[in-house]
């Protein structure tokens, strides 16, 4: 079985996808099958989020490339850069892992958390997109404590 041991931001010529969500690209050691049947063992030093486009590195000298799957997310915007700063606060506060982007934020879809946003006046918008949160003051540690299902 071919081994995947380092993740390399460029890959050259890739010989396959593997299309994952952003839970399932937070990984260090685990069997995975490409897009199109490869399988192969993924074993890194740490856990690490696995980010759209890099390229896994197989000890035959190939490189297979990670897409980020669309996920169900909410696009967070703010009346102005005050109130987006406050709201990034509150989601935060919450411990949600969030993607951070000029003009707005992108969470995972919550129906409690959009409650909550929008009483405090913000923008939320449904939408379908990769998902890729900030690491947290740990490294990567961006899983969230806890979810509002």
């Amino acid at each position: 079985m071919l081994t995947a041991e380092a993740v390399i931001s460029d890959p050259f010529d890739p010989i396959d996808t593997i299309t994952l969500d952003e839970t399932d690209r937070h990984r260090r050691r685990i069997k995975l099958t490409s897009d199109n049947g490869i399988e192969f063992l993924l074993n890194l030093p740490k856990a690490r989020l696995l980010r759209h486009e890099e390229g896994l590195a197989l000890d035959d000298g190939t490189f297979i490339q990670v897409l980020a799957k669309p996920e169900k997310l909410f696009e967070v915007k703010g009346k102005d850069a005050q109130h987006l700063l406050a709201l990034v606060w509150q989601i935060g506060n919450r411990h949600l892992a969030a993607q951070i982007q000029d003009g707005r934020i992108l969470i995972r879809s919550d129906e409690v958390i959009r409650n909550m946003l929008e009483q405090l006046g913000a923008e939320v918008t449904d939408l379908e997109a990769p998902f890729s949160p900030e690491g947290g003051a740990y490294g990567d540690a961006h899983q969230d404590h806890h979810q509002h299902d």
